[in-house]
Formats: C-alpha cells, structure tokens, sequence
C-alpha cells in the first residue's frame, strides 16, 4: 500500500508539472499592413512594450513558452484568479534588464520593485476586446497597486491620426504599437485581430557559421551566418558591439535581427543582429 501511495503521489507530482509546462494558448499578431487592414476606425491601438510577455494564469505567471515566472509573493498576491496577458517591463529600451530580473530563478526583490506587469487583455472568448478592454481597465482601477497598470487603447479614424501617434511614441524610443481589432472575440494563434506596427521588422534565426572579420575586425567575428525556421540562410554582419565581436553568439543559438523588408530574393533586406534570445 506504501508503495501504490508513493506511486500515485508521483504521478501526480509528473502530471502536475507536465501541465504548467503546457504551452499557453495566447493570441499572436501578424504585421500591419496597410493596403490590408486600411479601416484603422475598427483597431484599438496602444503602444509596443519590448517587455517580455507574461500570462497570468490565475496563480501564477508563465512565459509563452509555458516556462514559469518566479515573480516574488508580494507582486502577484493581489492579483485575481483570472487569466490576464500582459508584458512585464521596466520603461522603455530596457529589455535585457527585465529579462535577466525575470529570468532569475530566486525572484530579488529589489529588481522586481522596478519592473511592472502591463496589462493589455483579459482573454475570454465570448466577447470582443472592446469589452475585454473595459473589464481589464475596470480590474486594475480596482486593484489600485503601483506594479499593475492597464494599458491604454486609443481610437484613430484616419490613417494620417494613426500615423501621427506612431512617430510621437517611437521617437520617444518606443518599440512600435499594436493594434486590436475591436469587434474580434479572443482565438488563440497568429490572427488579423492583432496586429503590429513597428518601424523595424524582426524575427528569430539560428546560428550556423561565425565569419572571420577583415580590416579593423581582423582577429574578430566579421558576421554570422543564420539559418531562419523555413531553411533560409543568410550572413549578418551589422549590429554588433566589439565586445560581441570578440564573443560572438554562440553556434546554435537563436538571434533576434532586424530588418527593412525583403529582398526580390525573400531575403531579409539590411539585417542587422539585435540580441541573443535569452531561454523564458
């Protein structure tokens, strides 16, 4: 009987953890375009946090990957058992800060005084995010703490307003702004009901080759080679620091990089390396 009760506990303790590993259900954008979704009147639109994303399951926060979050007691004992989407982030162009607080497996209180959850839906898939909107501002207006904030939607009814917001906030050093469609209920994956708006594109890659560098690089890494999910290879040689140049990431690794659309080649057209993606 001992041993059945052992057996049973550790089936549970396995299941347990398998289930928090689950990856999340969340919904992700695709990129504006405007000869697509033209009727900006439709879209809600708020600022881009470069936070790293955090879903609050109603007992605790785990990434998109479903890796858990360890935030400290104090932060997440007031939030309700409700599932929220939000970004947790510190202000803006602080990206790897929050990652590396976030990351940390013994939550140090301190950092974490800095670093605040954003808001910006409260999932349910019987009504749009209108509402959503509403009842996750009416949620953190009750909750009343510093660390929770709601992230504000604005209305445009012209590209040119749209246009207008977009430059106010990316010069202020904003990664770009997002837009939902008002009307859309929530659905989990890539959808029209959310869209981003950046003055950059990135995306992921993988690291195959490092390039030796010439002239003032000798000695250096002069560019890596990467190797996109759809088999696409292609060099990038901008963006790096000396620092990185003299340790480059490693092969294997996921980068992010930056770009100005595609080539005739469907290429990355100006890729420029921008950070080692950090495991969440």
């Amino acid at each position: 009987m001992a041993f059945i009760k052992y057996l049973l506990i550790l089936l549970s303790v396995v299941f347990t953890h398998a289930i928090y590993a689950l990856q999340p259900d969340v919904l992700l954008a695709k990129v504006y375009d405007e000869s697509k979704h033209g009727n900006i009147e439709n879209y809600l639109v708020s600022e881009k946090f470069d936070g790293v994303r955090a879903i609050w399951t109603g007992d605790k926060f785990v990434t998109r990957k479903g890796n858990a979050i360890n935030a400290p007691s104090w932060f997440t004992e007031a939030l309700p058992q409700v599932w929220l989407d939000g970004e947790l982030w510190i202000k803006r162009n602080n990206f790897a800060r929050v990652s590396g607080i976030v990351r940390t497996k013994i939550p140090n209180n301190h950092d974490w005084q800095s670093v605040a959850y954003q808001v910006f839906d409260m999932p349910d898939p019987s009504i749009p995010f209108s509402t959503r909107y509403q009842n996750y501002s009416q949620l953190v207006e009750k909750l009343n703490l510093p660390h929770i904030k709601a992230v504000k939607q604005h209305s445009f009814n012209s590209l040119q307003s749209l246009t207008s917001y977009f430059k106010g906030v990316t010069t202020q050093g904003a990664e770009g702004v997002m837009l939902h469609l008002a009307s859309a209920k929530y659905k989990s994956g890539r959808s029209d009901a959310l869209l981003k708006l950046k003055p950059y594109l990135d995306a992921e890659a993988v690291v195959i080759e490092h390039l030796p560098g010439k002239g003032k690089y000798q000695g250096m890494l002069g560019a890596i080679k990467v190797k996109t999910s759809d088999g696409q290879e292609f060099k990038i040689g901008t963006g790096f620091s000396d620092v990185q140049r003299k340790s480059p990431p490693l092969i294997g690794s996921t980068v992010t990089y930056r770009y100005h659309g595609l080539t005739k080649n469907g290429l990355p057209r100006f890729a420029s390396f921008l950070r080692v993606r950090e495991p969440l």
